[in-house]
């Protein structure tokens, strides 16, 4: 009997071969697969043939791959074939998402450009605004015992106006030191303007502050040459900035080295003794040297005077001292060293506030001093701008966000198939809204690096604009890079992570049936779109209002005028009254000049921006007498033309006009109490000096119009120093009076550099806070309203999209153009009237707080309003019209079978 003929089977070695490269788990059925596929090939060809393709088919598989597979899988230890991990965060996941939200972003560029700009934008705006806060709520922060530090100041509860001031006496500070133990340090600090630096024949501008020795004790402010214990221990000694000493000495040592400080009329040698850092931009204190206050120049004519306020000071408590303790013990001294100002209070009717007091010295913290403009002299900045201006980098960064809130959510809708397909196809929730929310991060990340880029970018054109000395290096300070980072976030938990939710939250049955649709605003796109042109209507209310207060400042009647006025800063290099009387007798016969004069203060901020004031404090007939002095020359009324209400001029007639005569205001005569003051006398200190008053003038802002105007005593003196020249000159020449003076100058001042302006130049200077204020709410306006219709025009966009069909079934139905046109926009138009009436009334309220600051203050009209109202509903319309008008217009045909 013949043996049974045996199937023909594939060569053994390459089973073989194949064994050692497959992992175990897919031997069997790969073998399986392939010997099946050989039996085929041999029914169709032959055995031969079948064999070779079998070989070849082995030799394909031998991979490395395979043999790293096989490694990973060895007998024993995984058993049951390895599918790679699901986990959320796993590398393979991360790679999945980033790769979905690249392609998911390429498929709707429009829907990503629009929230990419719209983020970019607000993240640069916030960077600006926060940057700004982020300079100004640093300021002196950086003092080792900065809440150990004071600033001193005087307490008035008047029954007129509550006062605060920062002016102190001369003796208050040694004496609060040697009386109270608490003190543990203590300094006057005396700043003006500009001194003369002269060494080796060469002169320098520099601030020079005049203080104590303890000051390098007080602050924390490193001293990079010399012994801080005793830099300042002679009175002939000087701390220099490491600047200043790189101007002046260049790669010299400056330790030791001679330095005369002051002009012709007073100089005085002094020896350098230490190097002191620059101070930084976010110092209250400033200056370029520090010299003690015992060289000022009234110094021991005021020393014993308590009531000549001519300085500020700073204390530092000891450790274990308390504010609220050491205010209370303070009450002692002052009614030992104030009891006349304490007396005068009482007769004037003063009741104690609720702390018990009618005047006292309290103490103010060193981290406000910059906020507080009462007691730092308007040098400072409201802490209410600097929150406004937060505020508003919230405000843009809000309607960025809504926008892409609205766009994800609208947009969802047209993702719920996707994401219904997924559900059904095993997707879990948590997979669903990581793979949405990383879009929304990837999206973020984006705007956040792009607005950042554009900050960086922007930040010199920023500071040129808005005078705003912004710093690069503050972008890498480590606060700010939290605030920073921790704003990216919120941004991304917030924007990216309810869309995510939401989508993640779908029913994939309902969304297979097509039962989530965008046809009608939900309650959470009509909030947020409210929400929206609320902050937009608000900002835009608030920016014309306070553009309206800045022009009735600037109409505002100063009491002189302004126009035709050309002030020029003398400068420390040359004799003030000398230059005053060569340019006055050269300029005497000149046909377009009017009049010239001179001052020791500059009205407006000039050139040289320096400001600077004396304030004298004295108690007559029982009153406290606050006044400005001024030191002015002749035809100093005529120049500026201020009338005189009484007496008369300064007048070179008379000899005796320049000891004790004076010129007061209004408010002065008030002050002193005397209805007629042409002729009568006054006294300013228990010395005896007693001023004759020979004219009586109205009252006239010497210094900004946001400030109420205040007693101006003016004085004639031939020994004072004239620091700024005044000259009139006919309105037909005033471009060719400037170059005269400008030639002029070089002949009778030829050592100092021509500083002149025109005066209505000098007084704009002083609106640049509200200026500033007013240009960034008007930036922050424009931004917001422009995100805001970028939302809208997204939304619109997405809404039409979604209500295509009902729009063809419309018209099919007989609806004209403008029935379709109204119904899609006036959901839209119905949400600005809903903001609006949010938004208005918080803007009256808030700008009625604003103005309550200013003394000469708008009232608000109510067309403010109406037109911001009117100009929110036409932007809106115009926003939504465009995208409205194409869908009504569109062929219901295609309409309807668009779905």
């Amino acid at each position: 009997m013949a043996k049974p003929l045996q199937p023909p089977t594939p060569p053994a070695w390459a089973d073989r071969l194949l064994r050692r490269f497959l992992p175990l788990y897919l031997q069997e059925e790969l073998l399986g697969d392939l010997h099946e596929q050989f039996a085929q090939q041999v029914a169709q060809t032959s055995e031969q043939k079948a064999r070779r393709l079998y070989v070849l088919e082995a030799i394909k598989f031998c991979r490395p791959y395979f043999l790293k597979r096989r490694a990973l899988h060895q007998p024993g230890k995984h058993p049951q074939p390895d599918y790679r991990t699901t986990f959320l965060l796993s590398p393979d996941m991360l790679r999945n998402y980033i790769k979905i939200a690249f392609r998911t972003l390429w498929k709707s560029k429009g829907y990503a450009a629009i929230n990419i700009v719209g983020l970019s934008v607000a993240f640069c705006i916030c960077v600006f605004l926060f940057l700004t806060t982020y300079r100004q709520l640093t300021f002196d922060s950086f003092h080792a015992d900065a809440d150990r530090i004071f600033q001193p100041y005087f307490f008035s509860n008047d029954p007129e106006r509550v006062t605060r001031s920062g002016g102190l006496p001369l003796p208050l500070t040694p004496t609060l030191k040697a009386e109270y133990p608490e003190v543990e340090a203590a300094a006057r600090i005396m700043t003006g303007a500009t001194s003369l630096i002269a060494y080796q024949g060469k002169y320098f501008d520099k601030l020079v502050t005049l203080t104590d020795p303890d000051f390098l004790n007080l602050f924390s402010f490193p001293l990079i040459k010399g012994n801080r214990q005793n830099a300042l221990q002679d009175l002939s000694s000087i701390v220099i900035s490491e600047s200043m000493a790189r101007t002046i000495f260049g790669s010299e040592d400056p330790m030791g080295r001679q330095l005369q400080v002051g002009g012709d009329d007073n100089p005085r040698n002094y020896i350098v003794t230490g190097v002191l850092a620059d101070l930084p931009d976010n110092s209250s204190i400033r200056g370029d040297a520090l010299i003690r206050i015992e060289n000022a120049a009234n110094y021991q004519a005021d020393k014993d005077k308590w009531d000549a306020n001519t300085h500020t000071a700073f204390i530092k408590l000891s450790p274990n001292a308390d504010q609220q303790t050491v205010e209370d013990r303070l009450k002692l001294f002052s009614l030992k060293y104030f009891p006349s100002s304490i007396e005068t209070l009482k007769k004037k009717g003063a009741q104690p506030d609720e702390r018990g007091d009618l005047f006292a010295i309290r103490l103010q913290k060193l981290a406000d001093v910059h906020f507080n403009t009462d007691i730092s002299g308007g040098k400072g900045a409201p802490i209410a701008v600097v929150y406004a201006l937060s505020g508003l980098g919230l405000f843009i960064l809000l309607i960025a966000c809504i926008n892409f809130i609205n766009l994800s959510v609208a947009r969802s809708f047209s993702r719920a198939r996707e994401v219904g397909v997924r559900k059904s196809l095993g997707a879990l929730k948590s997979q669903l809204f990581v793979q949405i929310w990383g879009e929304s991060i990837l999206i973020c990340f984006m705007g956040f690096m792009i607005g950042s880029l554009l900050a960086y970018k922007l930040v010199p054109e920023f500071n040129a604009f808005f005078e705003a000395r912004i710093d690069l290096a503050y972008l890498l300070q480590p606060g700010f890079i939290a605030v920073m980072l921790g704003v990216f976030a919120v941004v991304t938990l917030v924007a990216g992570g309810f869309p995510a939710w939401k989508m993640a939250t779908f029913n994939p049955v309902e969304v297979l049936k097509g039962k989530v649709t965008l046809k009608r605003p939900g309650v959470l796109r009509s909030s947020l779109i409210i929400t929206q042109f609320t902050i937009s209507s608000l900002l835009i209310c608030c920016t014309i209002i306070a553009v309206q207060q800045i022009g009735y400042l600037r109409q505002r009647p100063l009491g002189f005028q302004k126009e035709q006025v050309i002030s020029i800063p003398i400068g420390n290099r040359v004799n003030g009254r000398q230059v005053l009387d060569r340019i006055r007798n050269r300029l005497a016969n000149d046909p377009t000049v009017l009049s010239v004069t001179g001052s020791g203060v500059n009205l407006g901020r000039g050139k040289d921006r320096v400001t600077s004031r004396t304030v004298l404090g004295f108690t007559y007939k029982d009153k406290e007498v606050s006044t400005d002095w001024l030191l002015v020359d002749y035809d100093y009324l005529k120049t500026l033309n201020i009338k005189l209400l009484a007496g008369r001029e300064f007048d070179r007639a008379y000899a005796t006009d320049s000891v004790n005569r004076v010129i007061i205001t209004e408010s002065m005569a008030r002050a002193i109490g005397l209805k007629n003051p042409v002729g009568s006398y006054f006294d300013t200190d228990t010395a005896g000096t007693r001023y004759q008053v020979i004219g009586l003038i109205p009252d006239f802002h010497l210094y900004s119009v946001t400030d109420e105007l205040k007693p101006i005593t003016m004085h004639l003196s031939h020994s004072e120093p004239i620091n700024y020249v005044f000259v009139r000159v006919v309105p037909q020449s005033l471009t060719g009076a400037m170059e005269k003076l400008t030639h002029l100058w070089q002949e009778v001042a030829p050592q100092s550099e021509f500083m002149g302006s025109f005066l209505d130049e000098n007084i704009d200077a002083w609106y640049k806070n509200e200026q500033m204020l007013s240009q960034i709410f008007s930036l922050a306006s424009g931004v917001a309203i422009l995100l805001s219709c970028l939302g809208l025009f997204a939304v619109a966009l997405l809404v039409i999209e979604q209500r295509t069909k009902e729009i063809g079934v419309r018209k099919v139905m007989g609806a004209s153009i403008a029935n379709i046109v109204l119904m899609l926009s006036r959901d839209f138009v119905r949400l600005v009237f809903i903001a609006l009436a949010i938004a208005i009334p918080l803007a009256w309220f808030g700008m009625q707080k604003w103005l309550d600051h200013y003394p000469y203050r708008i009232d608000i009209n109510a067309w403010v309003f109406v037109l911001v109202g009117l100009s929110a509903i036409l932007i809106a319309l115009a926003t939504v019209s465009y995208q409205t008008i194409k869908a009504a217009l569109a062929n219901p045909v295609k309409s309807l079978r668009s779905e």
